[in-house]
């Protein structure tokens, strides 16, 4: 892969090592020149949705039937909205957080005992090296696969802190129910049966955890915490900490307020898929910051790799034709794009 061999150099030293060295950003993570005067764009249209008003057990009244046309709405215009009323206490959100943060406060000695190489996904370090060309992201993570059992891969998951794998264990159970309950209320929006996407993405659904670490920056005009891209899940449940998430549209970026009892959902290319393209999956990005350091927790819900999803047979008539074909494998297709810093959807298209 070009640019490998460059990138192993680099990255043997993380971002947190540089920060912590009073380093500038190298070139390699250089990927803007002071343009993006609207970074801090008002979020206001950004909306916030109580899930328990429209859960499939919520009494339908005029307060409801109105939160789930604000859902709809916000799902084909924005493709992604702040979730309260998830049943997750903030007690807890606290302590999700408070671990993902002391994980990455440890020594490098520590966190390298999960390592992963520049071009493998799973373990600490940074995302796989991008095409030649393409900028690294100011930030490290820390990827594990977390549903289902079989996925797990204990020996790299962090032995420090020691109620970290409790902890996660417990918001890995507490997120599928979101995510199941979530799933229903999207159908539920379209007026289709309320378990067709837990159908469509079977029982074998997986999850994946991205705990992201990003470290303040001398210079963050110059480069990004997260590049822009949209996600290839069906959908993503993100828990931060401090704002620096954008979503573009209409040609601007919107930062997502800060709110910690609110998780955070973003739409990805299956779930816009098997919409016909009614439901959108956003372009997004993550800005860096001279004096805030931010913690976020990010849970990926996709569907199996070996199962073919296509738009839903009912959301396909003459008055709006179908728009994507049948895809197997897209993840594989989504990251061959993805290091070259463009999106996939479009192989997908009829």
């Amino acid at each position: 892969m070009a640019g490998t061999q460059e990138a192993e150099v680099l990255l043997s030293k993380r971002v947190q090592e540089m920060v912590l060295d009073g380093e500038e950003p190298p070139a390699l993570y250089i990927c803007r020149h002071g343009e993006d005067t609207d970074d801090y764009s008002t979020v206001s249209q950004i909306p916030v949705i109580d899930l328990s008003l429209v859960s499939p057990s919520a009494a339908s009244t005029d307060i409801s039937i109105e939160e789930l046309q604000k859902l709809r709405s916000a799902l084909s215009s924005w493709g992604c909205f702040q979730a309260i009323g998830h049943g997750i206490s903030s007690s807890f959100l606290h302590e999700m957080r408070k671990v993902a943060k002391e994980f990455f406060k440890q020594p490098v000695a520590e966190k390298k005992k999960i390592a992963k190489t520049v071009e493998e996904f799973e373990g600490y370090g940074a995302d796989p090296v991008p095409e030649e060309g393409q900028p690294l992201d100011w930030s490290d993570r820390l990827v594990l696969e977390v549903h289902p059992p079989d996925n797990k891969n204990y020996n790299l998951w962090p032995e420090k802190p020691e109620s970290f794998r409790e902890i996660l264990e417990d918001y890995t159970k507490k997120i599928k129910m979101v995510a199941e309950v979530t799933s229903e209320v999207f159908a539920k929006s379209l007026n289709l049966d309320h378990n067709c996407f837990l159908d469509e993405l079977g029982d074998q659904a997986t999850i994946t955890a991205r705990f992201n670490y990003y470290s303040c920056c001398q210079r963050p005009d110059l480069v990004l915490g997260l590049k822009p891209h949209s996600d290839v899940s069906a959908f993503t449940m993100i828990l931060q900490d401090e704002s620096g998430l954008q979503i573009r549209k209409d040609d601007k970026w919107f930062t997502v307020p800060k709110n910690p009892d609110a998780l955070i959902f973003i739409l990805g290319d299956y779930m816009e898929i098997m919409t016909n393209g009614i439901f959108k999956s956003p372009v997004h990005r993550v800005l860096s910051n001279l004096q805030t350091e931010r913690i976020s927790i990010a849970m990926f819900y996709n569907p199996p790799e070996d199962i073919e999803i296509g738009p839903r047979d009912d959301l396909v008539n003459e008055e709006n034709p179908r728009l994507f074909k049948n895809v197997k494998g897209y993840v594989t297709t989504y990251f061959q794009y993805y290091q070259k810093g463009q999106r996939a959807i479009h192989t997908a298209q009829v």
